[in-house]
């Protein structure tokens, strides 16, 4: 049995769709346990391409089945369309998706509260997606959210009562108009879990009941380390729980019954939004990087940051996660620097840390000490065998293995599903399933 987690190792953005597609054939189920619609997989495999928000990329493979886990925040309507794109390209989820009946809904004046606040900050502004995440995390949090299940309850307008009386007063005192009525949002609502009863299900035992008849499941978190509620740059985060650990709480599982981690981890750094991002840069190199890597957001077509790969948030996001084997993705995209510069360590108060634990925290910045390797200079993507690349590329990716304390898994040479490198730290943690992902045709 191997129930293995993914997860980001940076601040989202990684590359996790493409990761899960390759492997999920070497799993029975993929279940997304954290995060909601503020996320973005995106999925290439010959001339067809697929950007998916919460179903789990695994529901492209017609065998796999896709859970979306009570650790989860949905918002129906953003569930409904991504579902009626996939059946318009020919994607079939009929009896292989399942829906916990404990995540909570994401609902219109979340959407409104989270727009308000962050108009409110200003400058400081935190810079989320607007999706209506945070105040749907935090509505559960303070107990006067809205679980699936409430959804169709009949104490339904009494729960909305509480919850709109709340938002309302909090909306006029930021300057903005109040909500709507409870009667007409709960027939919305209603409708909604009409059309949800499909699929939703106690999720939490059909999970354990699939671990315990051996079936393999691959755990999915959303946005990455740096973004997680407790470990990440706080408060510059998402609101929930991003890191392995999430996995257990998000889905039902017991933390025994999780056997690896794989961290997928960009050849270079990229942020979303406002925050720390000690190796950022904002030149021509930076350009170049969000040019050629298309470095903008699945979710909302922001522009995002870009930097140098930064070793000392790779090594705790190791460390966070306990990750056994990295997925290193976008290496292509370095393909025709002369040299490419490496964050090794922060120099902070005159003194230079390999690690840290309050990451980015204190009021005076870090500042990245950099080791420079050579570029290669010549095209890497399609590459399928770690001898098709050139010597200055492997370098490279000996350097990542022996900073991060980690094995490559695998790494991809191009946005396209069959632009893949498999290595041999993806075998111990799939065993004899290993060869269901090395054996797999061309599409």
């Amino acid at each position: 049995m191997a129930n293995v987690v993914i997860v980001g190792m940076q601040w989202g953005d990684e590359g996790k769709g493409k990761v899960v597609d390759l492997i999920c054939p070497a799993f029975d189920a993929v279940v997304r346990y954290q995060g909601g619609h503020n996320a973005g997989h995106t999925v290439k495999f010959a001339d067809r391409h697929f950007a998916l928000h919460l179903i789990p990329s695994g529901i492209l493979r017609s065998a796999t089945r896709c859970v979306l886990g009570n650790g989860m925040v949905v918002a129906p309507d953003a569930f409904f369309k991504e579902l009626e794109g996939l059946e318009a390209a020919g994607i079939d989820a009929t009896g292989r998706l399942f829906v916990s009946q404990r995540a909570h809904a994401v609902l219109p004046t979340a959407v409104l509260l989270d727009k308000a606040r962050e108009a409110a900050r200003g400058d400081a502004k935190i810079g989320t997606t607007a999706r209506g995440i945070g105040p749907t995390y935090e509505g559960k949090i303070s107990r006067y959210g809205l679980r699936i299940c409430d959804l169709g309850s009949d104490r339904l307008e009494e729960k909305l009562r509480a919850l709109l009386t709340r938002a309302d007063a909090e909306l006029r005192s930021l300057g903005q108009a109040g909500v709507e009525r409870p009667a007409r949002l709960a027939d919305q609502c209603r409708a909604w879990h009409e059309r949800l009863v499909p699929y939703l299900a106690d999720t939490e035992l059909l999970l354990n009941r699939w671990s315990k008849e051996g079936k393999d499941i691959l755990l999915e978190g959303a946005q990455g380390t740096l973004l997680d509620i407790d470990h990440g740059t706080f408060p510059y985060v998402s609101s929930s729980s991003s890191t392995a650990g999430g996995a257990a709480t998000g889905t039902g599982l017991p933390p025994t019954a999780l056997t690896g981690a794989i961290g997928v981890l960009k050849a270079y750094a990229t942020r979303v939004g406002e925050g720390p991002f000690v190796t950022e840069i904002e030149d021509e190199a930076g350009e170049f990087l969000r040019s050629r890597g298309n470095e903008f957001g699945t979710t909302t077509g922001r522009p995002r940051r870009c930097g140098w790969l930064d070793l000392v948030a790779a090594r705790y996001a190791q460390r966070i996660n306990g990750i056994d084997a990295i997925a290193l993705t976008k290496l292509d995209v370095l393909d025709e620097l002369e040299e490419i510069k490496v964050c090794v360590g922060y120099r902070l108060g005159g003194k230079v840390h390999r690690e840290t634990s309050a990451i980015f925290e204190g009021d005076e910045p870090f500042e990245p000490v950099y080791t420079t390797m050579p570029g290669w200079k010549q095209s890497t993507v399609g590459a399928r065998e770690l001898g098709d690349l050139p010597v200055e590329a492997r370098d490279y990716l000996e350097m990542i293995e022996d900073e991060v304390g980690a094995r490559l898994g695998l790494i991809s040479s191009g946005p396209r599903r069959e632009e893949t490198i498999l290595c041999p730290g993806l075998k111990p943690l799939l065993g004899d399933r290993f060869s269901d992902v090395a054996a797999q045709p061309d599409p």
